[in-house]
């Protein structure tokens, strides 16, 4: 199938994976773990939690696809993150993840046609919110995680460099 099929939501959503590469470029292990409080996430924290919401993600497509009338899902991030111990895990297994995801819906969006990307589901506010308008959110959720990625990095850094040698 053509990928003009692809809608342009679609291309922006296949290409977080790109920003979120780059946005972690270059950083060591510990920049991935370092967290400003036990209260905030490190980046890694904050990569498994979009791992996470991919998965929710990938159930809303397939609810609205299938023209299920169940409400669609939401979860508790800081209890998942908290839960399966992710900053010791690697940020590697979660853009592993995060990019087998994307790759799996690039896939599914070439088969969708104009009238797929129109059906909608009901969010867990009761809203009626459109295939597309899913797709547009995770990106809008993807963008505000890579600007929290950038304020721990940047944290990370003024910390290293106010710190004193004795």
């Amino acid at each position: 199938m053509s990928q003009l099929r692809v809608k342009p939501e679609a291309e922006s959503y296949l290409n977080t994976y790109e920003k979120l590469k780059e946005a972690i470029a270059g950083l060591t292990d510990e920049d991935l773990t370092w967290k400003a409080s036990p209260q905030q996430w490190s980046i890694t924290e904050v990569l498994a939690h979009l791992v996470d919401h991919s998965v929710i993600v990938s159930f809303r497509i397939r609810e609205i696809l299938s023209g299920s009338d169940v409400q669609l899902p939401i979860f508790s991030q800081d209890a998942w993150v908290a839960g399966q111990k992710a900053n010791e895990g690697t940020a590697a297994d979660a853009m592993q993840l995060f990019k087998a995801l994307l790759d799996y819906h690039s896939a599914l969006f070439q088969r969708l046609s104009a009238d797929d990307w129109s059906k909608s589901g009901v969010n867990w506010k009761g809203e009626v919110i459109s295939l597309a308008a899913v797709i547009h959110a995770f990106i809008s959720h993807v963008e505000t995680h890579l600007a929290q990625i950038d304020r721990i990095k940047l944290k990370n850094n003024e910390v290293r460099n106010s710190s004193c040698p004795i």
